[in-house]
């Protein structure tokens, strides 16, 4: 599998941005088009919480967009140790 894009998150992780995925986030998510947004939410979160229902391997990490006047909402997947995104788009309010 292929990605657009990887980085490191703050605490040292590893995280890239496959290519599907991507597509997914444009078809669903047409306003999230920056990927710079996208990698500066994971290497400098406003804040990273644990997805409730997987909270063994998912985290979320939250930027503010001023433009928007919105978060930044990016799900996060870990897989041995190797994360990838699973979605992005921009909410009101950190859950």
């Amino acid at each position: 599998m292929t990605h657009i894009f990887e980085v490191t998150d703050k605490s040292g992780r590893r995280i890239r941005l496959p290519k599907e995925r991507w597509k997914h986030i444009q078809v669903e998510h047409s306003r999230i088009s920056d990927l710079e947004e996208l990698k500066k939410a994971l290497i400098n979160p406003l804040k990273i919480t644990q997805s409730k229902y997987d909270p063994e391997n998912v985290c979320y990490y939250y930027s503010y967009n001023k433009n928007f006047k919105r978060y930044l909402f990016v799900a996060v997947k870990y897989l041995n140790g190797d994360g990838f995104i699973i979605t992005s788009y921009h909410m009101r309010k950190i859950q």
